[in-house]
């Protein structure tokens, strides 16, 4: 995208906060789309088993009915928060009744949690601020934000804004200047934890207006985020790699940088965006991997990008809590640079590493989990291993119980996507991810577009855009290329039009009807471990297929598979994977190939689909002979 067409689109991040300084895209809004197909299963099946789970809404908020988390200074106090994030934006694309209902009880039921001076805490006043004490309230209050946006009552609203603002007053109270350190505030990631405040703290400001909020996320921010360095400076340097900081927590140092973008926007502070940017590009080229999540050794920034198909460490790795972040963190750039990078990168966490850790075959994970399972993984492999190694963020509650992060999380995840599939410029809309259905956005002048989207995308090719409107109108409707397609296709009503990766921006006068039919070849590709960088050829030869968006694994659910054993692929006379479709797989699957090898044939499927049962091993890098 050329920096005149970036300049083109200027508007906010979303529906709910004010046009701000430099945005270029922003969110249409709740129930401005509506899905089928695998995505939209997906979410169902975690509203339905997780969302709608009343008894445990109300396992979660009586964790703050006693101090829960004093004796072994825990993290119970984020799985409230989580949830209602996660339910929020759920809600805001299933628009289902019986959600919302859920949601407003638990956001009742949360209120009646608070201390006489609006205090909000699984912490007793005497153990207060150790710990994860102010992760769990900075949860409390995201979670009871998020709500806050999609609330229809005006007097819960009140109460609402009533006790985020108790609630952060408790903490402007302790922390800021000549007051203690919020960064000590935790033993954990030299504080790193505890800056990630930042985020709800500019959100309150943004819902009130009220100076001393904004005042007090610029003391986070000053304060740098850990204690041994300053991350935002080191970001707007652009000098490191994340993994070459001091503190390398993955998931707690994305979620401060998505509160230092909103700082920015309500600053218009451009060095600030600059700094989230450089980090986020950074993110994506040293520590993302192949499924999209990061962190090879435990929820680590760590160099993934080359460690991802390095054999020496076979312990849990690719964190949803990471990859659900990163999602998010995507989208906040997506929105502000209006950049498809971001695109594909949402495209492809979203394919694989997400919709990879649904536990859609309810396997028995915990014997303490509610149920005995648990609705989403913990951590993905790369290299043969088993899915479900272990629960992430572990916790036992006082009925016996446990829960763990990424359970909690996930449904975040999945709402963000669907939230992030399509966009508004000031020009038009754009469409960003290419799920089946009926997208509702509107046009520059305020009319109804809907845009019916016809697609088996990414097991197809083609993709098929119809558009309805009230009355003709110009206005320009961006389409996002993905990076990966090497001779992308389209054509608006019959007529050949020329795409390259990035926004394919159709400019013109629409009518009813109007068609634009797109096709993105899907060959399946190989990717050696020695083309990651630097480094890379020092590792064991490791081959990863992909096609398209999604990444495919070699499973020991098929007959046959041993992936101990290195192999050799077979290629034609061009130098291509030769990969031939399969009718029947032996469990459900979205797509599937044989692949030819020197002396038989390889069984793929879409890593999304492998290792369901969690008893058979799979592996994204299969080891090659030398």
């Amino acid at each position: 995208m050329s920096s005149n067409q970036n300049e083109r689109l200027t508007a906010s991040y979303s529906a709910y906060r004010p046009r701000l300084f430099t945005d270029r895209l922003f969110l249409p809004g709740p129930g401005s789309c509506q899905f089928s197909g695998p995505f939209d299963r997906a979410v169902r099946f975690i509203q339905e088993n997780q969302l709608l789970d009343t008894a445990l809404w109300t396992r979660f908020a009586e964790q703050f009915t006693g101090p829960s988390d004093d004796h072994d200074l825990g993290w119970r106090c984020e799985y409230w928060g989580k949830l209602m994030r996660g339910g929020a934006l759920v809600w805001s694309y299933t628009r289902d009744p019986e959600l919302y209902q859920r949601l407003e009880a638990a956001a009742r039921a949360m209120l009646q949690n608070a201390g006489p001076d609006g205090r909000i805490s699984t912490y007793s006043r005497e153990a207060e601020f150790q710990g994860w004490d102010i992760w769990g309230r900075k949860y409390v209050l995201l979670g009871m934000e998020y709500f806050y946006d999609i609330c229809q009552d005006e007097g819960l609203k009140a109460e609402l804004l009533a006790s985020l603002r108790a609630q952060t007053d408790c903490l402007l109270a302790h922390f800021g200047p000549g007051k203690a350190d919020l960064r000590k505030a935790s033993c954990h990631w030299e504080g790193l934890n505890s800056s990630s405040l930042l985020e709800p703290v500019v959100r309150l400001y943004n819902m009130t207006g009220e100076q001393k909020y904004l005042d007090f996320a610029g003391y986070i921010v000053g304060l740098g985020g850990i204690q041994s360095a300053n991350i935002f400076e080191l970001a707007l340097e652009d000098r490191l790699d994340p993994w070459q900081y001091p503190v390398t927590k993955a998931y707690e140092m994305m979620s401060c940088f998505e509160g230092l973008l909103e700082y920015a926007r309500a600053t218009k502070d451009e060095k600030w965006a600059r700094a989230v940017v450089n980090f986020a590009r950074r993110v994506l080229h040293s520590d993302i991997t192949i499924i999209g999540s990061a962190g090879c050794t435990h929820e680590l920034f760590d160099h993934s990008r080359l460690g991802q198909a390095d054999p020496s460490y076979t312990g849990i790795m690719q964190e949803t809590c990471v990859t659900v972040t990163w999602i998010k963190l995507c989208g906040q750039a997506l929105c502000f640079t209006g950049d498809t990078i971001f695109g594909d990168a949402i495209e492809r966490s979203l394919y694989n590493a997400l919709l990879g850790a649904v536990n859609t075959n309810k396997v028995p994970r915990d014997p303490l989990s509610p149920g005995g399972w648990l609705p989403f993984d913990s951590y993905s492999p790369l290299r043969a291993g088993l899915r479900g190694q272990a629960v992430g963020g572990r916790m036992v509650m006082a009925d016996n119980t446990i829960y763990g992060c990424c359970a909690a999380i996930g449904a975040a995840g999945l709402g963000a996507a669907a939230q992030l599939s399509a966009l508004h410029s000031r020009e038009g809309a754009a469409v960003n991810l290419y799920f089946p259905g009926t997208l509702e956005l509107s046009t520059p002048s305020g009319r109804s577009l809907v845009v019916r989207i016809d697609t088996a995308y990414p097991v197809g090719e083609e993709i098929t855009l119809e558009l309805s409107l009230d009355e003709p109108e110009s206005f320009e409707l961006a389409l996002r290329i993905p990076g990966w397609c090497a001779a992308p296709e389209a054509q608006i009503n019959g007529e050949t039009v020329t795409p390259s990766p990035g926004w394919l921006r159709l400019e013109r006068h629409w009518e009813d009807k109007d068609k634009v039919c797109l096709r993105f070849p899907m060959p399946v590709d190989a990717v050696g471990s020695w083309q990651l960088g630097p480094g890379s050829g020092e590792l064991p030869p490791h081959l990863a297929l992909v096609r398209g968006p999604v990444v495919l694994a070699a499973s020991e659910e098929f007959p046959g598979c041993d992936l101990s054993k290195p192999v050799e692929f077979a290629r034609t006379a061009d130098g291509a994977i030769r990969a031939l479709p399969l009718s029947e797989v032996p469990f459900e699957a979205q797509q599937a190939f044989k692949v030819a090898l020197q002396n038989g044939w390889m069984e793929f499927t879409d890593y999304a689909s492998a290792g369901k049962g969690y008893d058979k091993r799979i592996a994204i890098w299969v080891r090659v002979r030398q």
